[in-house]
């Protein structure tokens, strides 16, 4: 089977975004829209909306809705927004892939049920289920085991593949035998990523430092050892301590709902 699209979806550096919650844990889609427009006019040339650094396990159906309309709205609209719509089993990841295409999501995002079996017929649901809007294959091994084998790419009715896996392996596997478009997950390989073709990054570490990202991202080594140290602040840390950080420097709530 061919790819559904071979321009991608984006090219640069993308973020995916912190999903902002008021004291008492309610979601706050003004604030977390706010924060989008902000990063769109720092250089993010797209958003993700209710991926896994968006807490989006915790959201529900009309939160999730909110999400995607308010930051639709919040910017320019030649910045794609992205919706993650991964779940448990196929008929979740349908249901909120739907959820996503009308709301206004501009492209989606999903990882396969863990065990990753019949993958071809579970995007060409998505893609169905997306209403025309492009598809990217999302690698997240630990929510989804074993995840997208690079093999399997170019069977699979997807315009591309987030790879967050963090192996600099497995990048170049893909950066080298995959055809479609590549976007890294990790922040650790951006200056690796760029320089060898990669299309973009979708990044959480880009909430905070979305013009270093960018620098690393086009082959900026400083840029990229600069990052080291908050990266593995937030790779261990996950949603949590990114919006402490995020708290600290720019005054959104720090609540989270994950732990």
């Amino acid at each position: 089977m061919e790819q559904v699209q071979t321009v991608p979806v984006f090219r640069g550096v993308g973020v995916a975004l912190v999903t902002i919650f008021g004291r008492a844990g309610e979601m706050d889609p003004a604030a977390t829209a706010n924060h989008a427009a902000d990063l769109a006019s720092r250089g993010m040339r797209a958003i993700l909306v209710a991926g896994t650094t968006g807490e989006a396990g915790t959201l529900t159906k009309q939160e999730r809705t909110a999400l995607i309309e308010a930051v639709r709205a919040a910017i320019p609209a030649e910045i794609p927004v992205l919706a993650g719509t991964g779940g448990a089993t196929a008929e979740v990841a349908v249901s909120l892939t739907v959820q996503a295409a009308r709301a206004g999501a501009d492209a989606i995002l999903a990882y396969p049920p863990p065990g990753s079996a019949g993958l071809p017929d579970f995007f060409a649901a998505i893609g169905d289920a997306a209403a025309g809007q492009p598809v990217l294959a999302y690698h997240v091994p630990w929510i989804s085991a074993p995840g997208v084998p690079v093999d399997e790419l170019a069977a699979l009715s997807v315009a591309g593949i987030k790879d967050s896996s963090g192996s600099p392996d497995r990048l170049l596997d893909e950066l080298a035998h995959y055809k479609g478009a590549t976007y890294v997950g990790s922040s650790a390989l951006l200056a690796l990523a760029g320089p060898m073709g990669g299309a973009g990054a979708i990044l959480a570490l880009a909430n905070v430092e979305p013009e270093a990202c960018s620098r690393a991202f086009a082959g900026d080594a400083a840029a990229q050892r600069g990052l080291a140290d908050i990266h593995l602040e937030v790779r261990e840390g996950g949603p949590a301590a990114l919006k402490r950080i995020l708290g600290q420097r720019s005054g959104f709530c720090d609540v989270s709902r994950v732990r």
